[in-house]
């Protein structure tokens, strides 16, 4: 079998398995130009020909960080979407003066922006098709190299709990349908449907795909990790990438049984604060964490007190272990430490009694403590 069929049934296989799109999902596809996202332009065309997605869209994000290049990506992408006939979402953002006027890094603020735009055209793609926007997806080409990446970056810096798993095949509405997938094959399936004489995109130099110059540059940490340790594993193993995807997918049928239970833990344990029947959760004006809370197997403990505080802090918001350990050190000997308090990221106070843990913004805590 040639890679344009493996490849189409592989992204087919992994949608149906994982339950990530159906006929009527609207979906958007995040397109760069890079080899690894024309092919998912493809996949998707493919699928949506098939009946196994709903109504496609495309958007390309022009960051301005590489000049003419940069120019040349848009162009290419739009050339593609008007070859495939799909509708095309395309903006230009200013990531670099962005990131000065936030002080944040440059691809944390890219990445940021990047799916801000995705969320946005979403929302429009689902509203021209009449689809709830809980029903649309976003595609991106996230491949076993990314995941893999992803593993030994973590790996350097440490992660929190299930961070080895490393990607979700889907999160929120973001989907990854051709995470089963090297981008070796990626590239091979686009050579080959080009060899076949099928409808391809070439850009001005003849290339079927953009490359980015600044991935072989190995002072950025993806690009070290790259070059520098997944190129010497595989040269240990050739069929790294299976091997330890396997074993990812593992770990994560682990995580999301912990994860389970430290969803129940919360419904247990955690009374909020502003809960109302008629009007819902204020999540962020914070919980308390009963006393049994510290009957739970301190893993469950750890990763329900995450959740807790992901509710409070935001979706967005990076929960740090610190902010963790801080709430936990609030119970002792399978009880709460009366008099206890401490300061915890997002100024929020977490303080206990007899009654368990609470944690809120600190200027309840010292509204609460005035009254007092």
């Amino acid at each position: 079998m040639g890679h344009t069929e493996d490849i189409f049934d592989r992204a087919k296989r992994t949608i149906a398995e994982r339950g990530l799109a159906s006929a009527e999902t609207p979906v958007l596809l995040m397109v760069s130009g890079g080899s690894d996202s024309t092919a998912l332009a493809y996949v998707a065309r493919d699928l949506h020909d098939a009946g196994i997605v709903g109504p496609i869209a495309m958007l390309h994000v022009n960051h301005r960080l590489r000049g003419k290049d940069a120019e040349g990506d848009q162009a290419f992408v739009e050339k593609l979407a008007q070859l495939l006939d799909i509708p095309l979402f395309s903006c230009e953002i200013d990531i670099a003066g962005e990131a000065a006027r936030t002080g944040e890094n440059v691809e944390a603020v890219a990445r940021h922006e990047r799916y801000l735009a995705a969320n946005e055209a979403l929302e429009s793609l689902c509203l021209h098709t009449a689809a709830p926007l809980s029903e649309g997806r976003i595609f991106t080409a996230h491949t076993q190299d990314d995941r893999v990446e992803n593993f030994y970056m973590r790996s350097i810096v440490g992660t929190g709990p299930g961070g080895f798993r490393s990607m979700l095949y889907r999160n929120g509405p973001v989907v990854r349908p051709l995470m089963d997938t090297s981008r070796e094959s990626l590239r091979a399936y686009v050579e080959e449907r080009a060899e076949k004489g099928g409808i391809v995109q070439r850009d001005e130099s003849g290339n079927l795909w953009r490359e980015d110059a600044t991935n072989a540059h190995t002072d950025r940490f993806r690009a070290y990790v790259r070059h520098e340790i997944v190129a010497r594993a595989k040269e240990r193993n050739p069929q790294l990438l299976d091997t330890l995807c396997r074993t990812m997918n593992l770990i994560a049928d682990e995580d999301d049984m912990l994860e389970s239970q430290a969803a129940k833990a919360v419904e247990r344990f955690a009374a909020w604060i502003e809960a109302d029947d008629a009007l819902g959760i204020d999540y962020g004006a914070g919980c308390v964490l009963a006393p049994d809370y510290a009957s739970e197997p301190l893993p469950v403990q750890r990763r329900a007190c995450m959740q807790v505080l992901q509710l409070i802090l935001g979706a967005d918001a990076r929960v740090e272990t610190a902010s963790i350990e801080r709430v936990l050190a609030g119970f002792a000997d399978g009880e709460p430490v009366g008099g206890y308090t401490n300061n915890i990221q997002g100024d929020l106070a977490v303080s206990a009694n007899k009654r368990g843990v609470r944690i809120e913004p600190m200027a309840a805590y010292r509204a609460r403590r005035k009254k007092a």
